[in-house]
């Protein structure tokens, strides 16, 4: 019998909806399914990266920026251009599947990707989007759930019930007709055990010019807490000098910045003390991170989930004016998981202090079959 095909496009808005359809290709594949990927941007880059051997396609682009610090000013100004994405892409699979043929197509947040001809299902932790005027929250979810049930299931990386990473992103949804499903911790990290080498790591991600933004403060930071630690250490003797000397760096002098840029030429240099990298394959982003006593990331929903994996300390940074990120960075500081602090307010000297009060995820978030049935119902069906 021949494999059954699947078409998977993530949208491209930072790398988080393309790194969690990794697991999703990986167990399709490890239970006999031909995948195909499209996508653009950098999304398309990682996906390029990661599955050098598979066919992949170039999509439409949204071009998704973050103009202004409101996000609802920055999504309503570019709503017509997220519309003629979606028009696009939509009519891009329509010709696509005219001579090439699939079983199911998942989409990762991509609202025109969906086809009548062909099983259609939608991957989205947000069947609520959080928005700061409430007034315009039911317009919002309606618009939302209009799209969502073009598509015949809805897949939510989270747990059904309590306790869940979400929140009311993910739950408590009150249209019937959404036909849902819930995946558990969908992440391509992978804990064991390692030597920590780094004091802190910081993996950045998500639209400009806020990306970049981030990057220049935490570097600018980086640079400063080695200064001061290698003022501290100064040796008040020739003879304490060359002791030290030959003692090697400890663990807490050492950083890491991963950019999270993928389409520029490789321009990864070392500053003292501080490793900078464009970006890395998952299994060496993995390896360090977890030699990284803690993680400096944004509160993405992706990377919560690569968090609880990893079984990370971490401090969370919102996108500024990203309601979802400011939402679910506050939600797991209250409940005592990571430790956050605003981009304005950024303070890593305090912050590094305040982490080791914050506990983490239990490991039982991590391990779940729920992918891994899903999928074979799937393809038995």
């Amino acid at each position: 019998m021949q494999n059954k095909k699947f078409l998977i496009a993530p949208l491209n808005w930072g790398l988080g909806h393309a790194t969690r359809c990794i697991p999703i290709i990986n167990e399709l594949q490890r239970q006999g399914a031909e995948v195909i990927l499209a996508s653009d941007g950098v999304a398309l880059d990682l996906l390029k990266s990661e599955f050098p051997n598979l066919k992949i396609h170039q999509l439409p682009a949204y071009n998704i920026r973050y103009p202004y610090r409101n996000m609802m000013l920055s999504m309503a100004t570019q709503m017509p251009k997220i519309l003629r994405g979606a028009i696009a892409e939509n009519r891009w699979l329509k010709n696509y599947l005219k001579d090439n043929p699939v079983f199911a197509v998942i989409s990762d947040n991509r609202f025109g990707f969906y086809n009548n001809t062909v099983k259609s299902i939608f991957i989205t932790h947000q069947v609520n989007i959080k928005i700061p005027i409430a007034f315009f929250q039911p317009l919002v979810d309606k618009i939302n759930h209009y799209f969502i049930k073009k598509f015949d299931e809805c897949w939510i990386p989270d747990f059904e019930n309590e306790p869940n990473l979400a929140g009311h992103l993910s739950h408590g949804i009150a249209d019937k007709q959404l036909k849902i499903k819930y995946l558990g911790v969908l992440s391509r990290m992978k804990y064991f055990a390692a030597t920590q080498t780094y004091r802190a790591i910081a993996v950045l991600s998500g639209p400009e010019p806020q990306r970049t933004n981030l990057e220049n403060i935490i570097l600018k930071q980086f640079k400063e807490l080695v200064a001061k630690k290698t003022h501290q250490s100064e040796p008040k003797n020739a003879e304490i000098q060359l002791s030290e000397t030959k003692a090697p760096p400890q663990y807490f002098d050492k950083f890491i910045l991963v950019r999270g840029v993928t389409s520029e030429q490789n321009s990864d240099f070392s500053h003292t003390n501080i490793e900078i990298h464009n970006y890395l394959k998952t299994n060496d982003l993995n390896q360090k991170i977890l030699e990284s006593d803690v993680m400096i990331c944004r509160s993405g929903y992706s990377t919560v989930m690569d968090l609880v994996n990893l079984k990370s300390k971490a401090i969370l940074i919102p996108t500024p004016g990203q309601t979802e990120q400011e939402y679910l960075a506050e939600r797991l500081m209250a409940n005592q998981s990571f430790y956050c602090q605003l981009q304005d307010d950024l303070n890593l000297e305090k912050a590094l202090e305040q982490v080791v009060n914050f506990k983490g995820f239990d490991e039982s978030f991590a391990q779940n079959d729920f992918l891994k049935e899903i999928i074979s119902k799937l393809l038995n069906n």
